[in-house]
Parts: C-alpha cells; sequence; structure tokens
C-alpha cells in the first residue's frame, strides 16, 4: 500500500505543469547573465561548466571567477535562455545556485 501512495504521488508530482509546480514563472533571459554559485572551489570546477555551456547553442562565452564564486555566462545576440535551465545545468554538475542576475 505505501508502495501505490508513492507511486501515485510521484505520478502527480511528475505530470504536474511546470507553471503550476513553482511560484516563480519560467523567465526567458538575454544578454548577460550571472550567476552567484556555492561549491566553485578549483580549476575543474570551472573547466566542468565550461564544458556544460560551452555544448549550448546560445551561449557565446562563460567565465568562472573562483574567488567571487560568479559564473558569467554571455549569451549570443537575439538567442534567449530560460532561467530554470541554466538553474538545472548548474545543479546538475553539482553546484549549488545563489541567484542568478542579469543585465536588462
Amino acid at each position: 500500500m505505501k508502495k501505490l501512495i508513492l507511486t501515485t504521488l510521484a505520478i502527480l508530482l511528475i505530470s504536474t505543469p511546470q507553471s503550476f509546480a513553482s511560484d516563480n514563472p519560467i523567465k526567458d533571459i538575454t544578454g548577460d547573465v550571472f550567476v552567484s554559485v556555492n561549491g566553485l572551489v578549483c580549476d575543474f570546477c570551472a573547466r566542468a561548466l565550461e564544458k556544460v555551456f560551452g555544448k549550448r547553442d546560445e551561449v557565446n562565452a562563460i567565465n568562472v571567477d573562483l574567488d567571487k564564486k560568479i559564473v558569467t555566462i554571455d549569451l549570443k545576440d537575439g538567442q534567449t535562455m530560460e532561467e530554470e535551465t541554466i538553474k538545472k545545468l548548474i545543479t546538475d554538475s553539482g553546484y549549488n545556485v545563489e541567484e542568478v542576475r542579469y543585465a536588462e
């Protein structure tokens, strides 16, 4: 019975549309993005994020400042990236996103 309840709950959570699952609307970001990241401690961390974001078509360049723990993502002109996508790419790489700011 416990497995049935957990399975049902998992299905409901997975099938819930993003707009209902979060109080924060998904925001398309253009231009430079500044992300405060907790867990960046070495050059290996920086290279890992550079590889992840370097594979994205919309990313022009990325800079990782280990001292300030800030990742700067330069998006190509006319390109956008959802804030949730940025957060997911960083958290899936093993780091914690503290804040996302962007140039308007």
